[in-house]
């Protein structure tokens, strides 16, 4: 293969090439869905994304005779836990073309920016943090992803393990056939609900508080799993900001135990079968075509990406409460016509969620990895 050259991203024209180059290398994959390109822009963007008040970025474009042919990027997010006593920097965004030179270039420039800046292990894909698009697809090629979810060739794994890169954890994306509605059985629990325990959708009028609390709980009940990083008070903030216009209050909820907030789940529509044929263009008329899909087009299927309770509730209350929140939303998914809900992710070693979706019938569907290694 001819000569590939590793270069940082400078100017806006080459970040618009390292925002395309994924829809450009993936365009024959029929599973591919192209991420909004105004989305993408902001989000690597330091003036709009708050991820940048606590982390470090650089973006790479590798080069072969004049045109890129892969990228990844580059972070020290200094939220992100130490491994060993040592900085853990992160790499994601990887995109190349199918050879092993571009994929052994790219992650030699992340590794060297990441050893530059002091960190002495390197873990990812992370784009930016564990808390946005995370992890390798390595099994699940088969059918596109959920929103916010990665898609990636089947070739990519094989060839960043075998840069050295080795197994940290998988995280799994499951999947429910909610065509009839959820299973009936479980229901059985909820005869047993203390009086004290009920409910609620989200408040639109109270929102950002609404965030608040959701952002306190996550933090809480999550802080122990590997990798957590918390959200920040600016997160929060964008948060309530650029999710409001995506939620549904019959699918966002909020769990009270005598009127305090203990646990909370946001469903979501997949916005990803709405926008599959945009090609990453939102302007001048897709921006039309998306709010006419979201209002009154059918999407199948909605995703879970966030769920939390606190910590420390213990008997019929831990027990139910989980469920409760997982069938709060039911009405509501049968009347938008949902006929697949999607639990992603969930880390390989977390055993009480794994067994509670699959109690509900839920079966993997998608296997991400994240890699990692010493910087020696």
């Amino acid at each position: 293969m001819p000569e590939i050259e590793v270069r940082e991203v400078a100017g806006r024209a080459q970040m618009k090439t390292f925002i395309r180059l994924p829809g450009q290398i993936l365009r024959d994959d029929p599973n591919w869905v192209e991420p909004l390109h105004f989305e993408r822009a902001q989000f690597f963007s330091p003036k709009h994304n708050p991820w940048f008040t606590h982390g470090e970025a650089a973006f790479f474009l590798a080069w072969s005779e004049g045109r890129a042919v892969g990228r990844i990027s580059a972070q020290i997010d200094r939220l992100s836990p130490d491994v060993d006593g040592r900085v853990c920097g992160l790499f994601g965004a990887l995109t190349a073309e199918p050879e092993q030179a571009i994929v052994t270039a790219l992650l030699k420039a992340a590794e060297d920016w990441l050893r530059a800046r002091g960190a002495g292990w390197m873990r990812g894909p992370y784009t930016l943090n564990i808390n946005h698009e995370a992890g390798l697809l390595v099994d699940g090629f088969d059918s596109p992803p959920f929103l916010l979810m990665p898609h990636d060739p089947s070739w990519l794994g094989p060839m960043v393990e075998a840069t050295g890169l080795a197994k940290g954890r998988d995280a799994f994306a499951y999947r429910l056939d909610t065509s009839a509605g959820l299973p009936e059985r479980p229901k059985r629990l909820f005869r047993q609900t203390p009086p004290s325990l009920h409910v609620r959708p989200v408040d639109l009028k109270r929102w950002d508080e609404e965030v608040e609390t959701i952002a306190h709980i996550f933090n809480e009940s999550w802080k122990g799993n590997w990798g957590f990083v918390p959200f920040t008070r600016e997160e929060i903030d964008a948060m309530a900001k650029e999710m409001k216009p995506l939620i549904d209050p019959g699918l966002t909820r909020i769990a009270e135990l005598d009127g305090s907030a203990v646990g909370f789940i946001v469903m979501m529509p997949d916005i990803n079968e709405a926008i599959g044929d945009f090609r990453g263009r939102l302007f001048p008329f897709n921006i039309l075509r998306l709010i006419w899909r979201l209002k009154y087009g059918r999407i199948r299927g909605a995703r879970v990406p966030l769920m939390g309770m606190l910590p420390g509730l213990e008997g019929l209350v831990g027990s139910i409460a989980p469920l409760l929140l997982i069938y709060s939303p039911e009405e509501r998914c049968v009347e938008r016509g949902f006929r697949e809900l999607e639990f992603s992710w969930i880390l390989e070693d977390n055993t009480s969620v794994r067994r509670l979706i699959e109690m509900l019938g839920a079966k993997i569907v998608k296997t991400y990895r994240f890699y990692e290694r010493p910087l020696d």
